[in-house]
């Protein structure tokens, strides 16, 4: 999760292996736990962006001081739209949960990695998969 600092670890520090049973019930607990968490960051982010947007607008006297401040602005609400649009997908990813899907390639149906769900708990494709999507992507878009 970039620019995420979550640990969704077990009272006893349990991370998923490969040792367990795939997507058994403390393996959907630990990535569930995790969503929330990153969800959670997220939301207190944002709110923490609208309060400084209510505060007012951009009092700078000087041309260029407001100028960069508006440019921050623009940044921060490009970031916040972004992270809105992530959070349908944590949401999408806790719903493959409680649906038993979670884990499982959306293309293929085969289980992606552990390693890459613990990077990319949203992720709904094996890298595989992913990077032959990508590739037919980038040729469609070359045409």
């Amino acid at each position: 999760m970039p620019g995420a600092s979550i640990v969704a670890d077990d009272d006893d520090g349990y991370v998923p292996s490969d040792a367990d049973d795939f997507m058994n019930e403390r393996q959907l607990g630990y990535f569930e736990n995790l969503l929330l968490e990153w969800k959670r960051a997220i939301l207190s982010e944002a709110s923490g962006t609208l309060s400084n947007l209510q505060e007012g607008p951009i009092r700078e006297a000087d041309q260029n001081d407001r100028a960069s401040s508006e440019t921050d602005w623009g940044i921060e609400l490009r970031t916040r739209d972004r992270q809105r649009k992530l959070i349908g997908k944590i949401d999408a990813a806790l719903r493959r949960i409680k649906d038993g899907e979670y884990g499982y390639c959306e293309v293929t149906g085969d289980p992606i990695s552990l390693g890459r769900l613990r990077a990319r708990p949203i992720a709904t494709m094996t890298v595989e998969a992913q990077e032959r999507h990508e590739r037919r992507e980038k040729i469609s878009r070359d045409d």
